[in-house]
């Protein structure tokens, strides 16, 4: 486990008692999952979830009376470009 390679992928930045520490809890997490891997399964009902609740949703239909135009869409806009909202960047890399 390269731990210094998931925390340059997580944007982490690791001392060197941490990746030591992290190693360990890696390793640990793998066993118990190695161990849930032996759990014979094949006749156990799959479930997604347990509390009998079903989502309530809306069909999704199109209210087109509250669909603005892309000119009323912009039209408070402090920037636009070719039809589009201007914002700074927010993203480094």
């Amino acid at each position: 486990m390269d731990v210094k390679k998931i925390a340059q992928l997580a944007n982490l930045t690791l001392i060197d008692n941490e990746e030591k520490l992290f190693a360990k809890q890696f390793e640990d997490t793998f066993l118990v999952v190695d161990q849930l891997k032996e759990i014979d399964t094949k006749d156990i009902v799959l479930t997604s979830q347990v509390t009998k609740l079903e989502n309530v949703t809306r069909p999704d239909q199109v209210d087109s009376e509250r669909i603005l135009s892309q000119a009323e869409a912009l039209a408070n806009a402090k920037n636009t470009y070719k039809g589009f909202f201007v914002v700074k960047q927010v993203i480094d890399k």
